[in-house]
């Protein structure tokens, strides 16, 4: 259980600093071939495979946005991963940053589901009921 906790507590910081680089060789090596990258129950989410969730932060990073981890908490197998986003539409609406969570689920020491969500609440409730919502 330990093990566990180390690895993940490991990915969490290899995820943090792949992001704020903007990183994508570096994020790539944590994404599982088949990782899927969408909204909450989606029925086929927008990203299939690694290629595409790296080509959908490709076009985030080349059109400007950049990506500050306020927060990597681990849940059990999964990791929720707090974003301050500046230089995208949404965040120039909102001031300059925008906030987003996401749900990194893990398994054999790979990323292979990310769900983006709006709020916190949102995500700690996504990732079940046994994850602490502090």
């Amino acid at each position: 259980m330990l093990e566990q906790h180390e690895t993940m507590e490991r990915l969490g910081q290899q995820v943090k600093s792949a992001l704020e680089a903007a990183d994508l060789e570096a994020y790539a090596d944590l994404l599982d071939p088949n990782v899927h990258w969408g909204p909450p129950d989606s029925p086929s989410p927008p990203c299939q495979n690694r290629e595409q969730v790296l080509s959908w932060y490709r076009h985030g990073r080349d059109s400007g946005a950049r990506a500050h981890v306020a927060e990597v908490s681990i849940l059990g197998n999964r990791l929720l991963v707090g974003l301050k986003v500046a230089g995208t539409e949404e965040a120039n609406e909102r001031g300059g940053i925008a906030t987003r969570w996401q749900i990194l689920t893990v398994r054999d020491g790979r990323v292979v589901d990310i769900v983006g969500f709006e709020t916190r609440g949102e995500a700690v409730a996504h990732a079940g009921p046994d994850a602490p919502s502090d």
